[in-house]
């Protein structure tokens, strides 16, 4: 009887691993095509992972209704990183290993992005953010391309830039101070950039302040700020948390300007802040829903269709990062991550929501950036500034 039931046991055990491989193999060379989804669906910065995969859905809704991509429909394995990037990294593996995705979309945020490139890299399995804006993405510390990471949105270096200048051109701002979350690569990134170009350009920085993610409680930092009389306040950061700022700050009555990037992009920005205290309040954006372009307002209409509420700035980056992987898996001519990888670095003119899409040397891309204004809480179309 012992005998025989360890034969049964390797006879099942074998019977597990054929089945097992079948499964890992079947996925990119059946019916469908995997593409694994990572992203913040719960946790603080919940609603940039929301609203990315809204975007992302409704875009493979409609490339399968048309028949889908190389004669396939493409299937979506979508699972939630909790806003962490321990989990982040757990389901980048999960993703690679056994569920036979072709590419990885995701995370929204750099740091969860960050924490998902190891296993993306280790598994030859292009992963592609459509908002980890970190300027250390897709290079590692030593300068070199990480050959399977890709963005679609621009670096923090340049949206740091583009509100230095904006602030000094279109707003007339000469002294500046700076509070910035110090637990944050996002962060660092958008002051660097920020301090460097205003200073090139005759600005003074007068103060900089510093607070942590989940922090509640500005007030020391936002009176030492008043104290110098500042022109405006730059505070790159997340809406949860510049939300709260900005509330407190026109409570003690810093009614200057306040300036950040795209971290601000969130309906519940409005919610936090109070819709009084969102007013003189400017980001820097990849997309506007008054933009006139046919592109946007033929999202829009299909979009608010869909989910029955206009949409912002991350269903507009998950809605092209989609459309974009479409493009490159019809120039690879196979749902095979090598080929994909290939066909994403050979991305040139591809005309999306956000802009028109050309990826760099750097698997950057190069694309325009949008200026948004809050009036009352509601964003405001202000200007496009086209790549230099």
């Amino acid at each position: 009887m012992n005998k025989k039931m360890y034969v049964i046991f390797l006879l099942v055990l074998g019977l597990c691993l054929i089945v097992g491989c079948a499964t890992n193999t079947s996925s990119n060379n059946g019916e469908t095509i995997r593409v694994g989804l990572n992203y913040e669906l719960s946790g603080s910065v919940a609603t940039y992972g929301q609203g990315l995969t809204e975007g992302i859905e409704l875009a493979v809704e409609e490339i399968n209704n048309s028949g889908g991509v190389l004669g396939k429909q493409l299937e979506l394995i979508k699972l939630d990183n909790k806003s962490e990037d321990t989990e982040s990294a757990n389901i980048a593996t999960r993703l690679a290993t056994r569920d036979n995705v072709v590419a990885i979309l995701g995370a929204a945020t750099s740091g969860n992005t960050k924490a998902a490139i190891p296993a993306a890299m280790a598994n030859k399995i292009p992963i592609i953010s459509g908002s980890a804006t970190a300027d250390d993405i897709t290079m590692d510390s030593d300068g070199n391309i990480r050959e399977y990471v890709f963005k679609t949105c621009f670096s923090d270096s340049y949206q740091g830039i583009v509100m230095a200048e904006f602030a000094t051109n279109d707003l007339g701002i000469k002294k500046v101070a700076i509070l910035a979350d110090s637990t944050s690569d996002y962060a660092k990134g958008l002051s660097k950039s920020f301090k460097e170009t205003f200073e090139k350009y005759g600005g003074k920085i007068l103060i900089e302040e510093a607070y942590k993610s989940k922090d509640t409680d500005f007030k020391a930092v936002l009176t030492s700020i008043k104290s110098v009389n500042p022109d405006a306040i730059f505070i790159p950061g997340y809406y949860e948390e510049v939300g709260l700022i900005v509330r407190q700050a026109r409570e003690l009555g810093l009614d200057v300007p306040i300036l950040g990037g795209d971290g601000y992009e969130s309906p519940k920005f409005a919610e936090i802040s109070g819709k009084e205290a969102a007013n003189n309040v400017f980001y820097s954006n990849h997309y506007s829903p008054m933009d006139d372009s046919e592109e946007v307002v033929g999202f829009r209409e299909r979009f608010k269709k869909k989910y029955n509420k206009e949409p912002n700035g991350f269903n507009a980056l998950g809605y092209d990062l989609a459309y974009l992987l479409k493009d490159a898996l019809e120039r690879a001519e196979e749902a095979n991550p090598e080929k994909l990888k290939k066909a994403l670095e050979s991305t040139k003119d591809f005309k999306g929501v956000t802009g028109t899409i050309t990826i760099d040397e750097n698997h950057n891309p190069i694309k325009s950036t949008t200026i948004i204004e809050l009036k009352d809480g509601v964003p405001v179309f202000l200007k496009k500034l086209d790549p230099k």
